[in-house]
């Protein structure tokens, strides 16, 4: 198949890897020049523009919100010029509401529209093991899951583009939660004199065994933030993706409240590049310890 990608930021790029190493003509655009010639040592093709990348059967899209993708051309005008019957996959986690937007601009265009955020870290996408959540026209989805299964370990389908979105914002909206429980719970323990490294260890291999808890629960307790495998800024995007769809279902989230403050108060500290799950440092810096 002949796919284009857009956006090979620190998961696209490897997506866009196995999409080549699965025998697919690949044709990418990034904003910066490094990640596109990293590809091209591959076999990709460069594009000069994102409307070179759209001129194929299949295009991806892995761009950092909904702004981004506005400025590219993604929501409307970039649309007029691509190939007849190609299909978009977006793997952004953006709005419910822009999902909608793009929804009825691809159909307006002629062209089908999936969104199929992911759920990973980039080690995950290097070795093809993301799951993927997939929503749009069903013709589409079945046309796109034998790539799926080189990229992903999983494909979930939604019967609408918004739902995927609404899936992915969910399940960010509950690693967030857990990162904060997380930092509150070993600022509690340093604090009262007790090993946050035993605690951990107990919980993890008895009570908290999924990979949250083991994961991110060894980043907070080690305080190992850097490098970033998923930003800071793009933890407090999603809580506000979560605030906002709340608001629009008429459905209160007083923790996404709290999120929101907490990863405000990173970002006013300067923490704006590390992992997110210095989020769940705020708790112990406030606290002193």
């Amino acid at each position: 198949m002949k796919i284009g990608f857009i956006g090979l930021g620190r998961m696209g790029g490897h997506v866009a890897s196995n999409l080549l190493k699965a025998g697919h003509q690949v044709t990418v655009w990034n904003r910066s020049p490094e990640p596109v010639a990293a590809l091209v040592a591959k076999g990709a093709t460069a594009a000069k523009s994102p409307e070179e990348a759209l001129q194929g059967d299949a295009v991806f899209s892995m761009l950092s919100n909904d702004a981004v993708m506005r400025e590219v051309g993604l929501a409307g005008p970039l649309l007029a010029k691509a190939a007849k019957n190609l299909i978009h996959v977006n793997m952004a986690t953006i709005s419910v509401e822009f999902a909608k937007e793009l929804a009825e601009a691809h159909k307006k265009a002629g062209l089908a529209y999936i969104s199929s955020p992911v759920m990973g870290r980039p080690d995950m996408a290097e070795a093809a093991q993301l799951a993927l959540i997939a929503g749009g026209d069903e013709a589409a989805l079945k046309t796109m899951q034998p790539v799926f299964d080189k990229i992903g370990a999983r494909t979930v389908t939604m019967d609408a583009a918004e739902k995927a979105n609404l899936f992915k914002i969910a399940a960010n909206f509950m690693i967030a939660s857990e990162l904060e429980a997380i930092g509150e719970a070993f600022t509690l323990l340093r604090k009262g004199g007790v090993d946050p490294a035993v605690f951990h260890d107990v919980l993890a291999g008895r009570l908290l065994t999924g990979a949250v808890f083991k994961g991110y629960g060894a980043m907070v307790l080690n305080r190992t933030y850097e490098p970033a495998g998923f930003a800071l800024t793009l933890g407090l995007k999603d809580v506000n993706l979560a605030r906002s769809a709340a608001q629009g279902l008429n459905v209160e989230m007083p923790t996404a409240e709290l999120l929101k403050k907490h990863f405000d108060q990173a970002v006013e500290w300067g923490w704006q590049d590390k992992d997110w799950a210095a989020i769940g440092e705020v708790t112990a810096k406030k606290a002193g310890v």
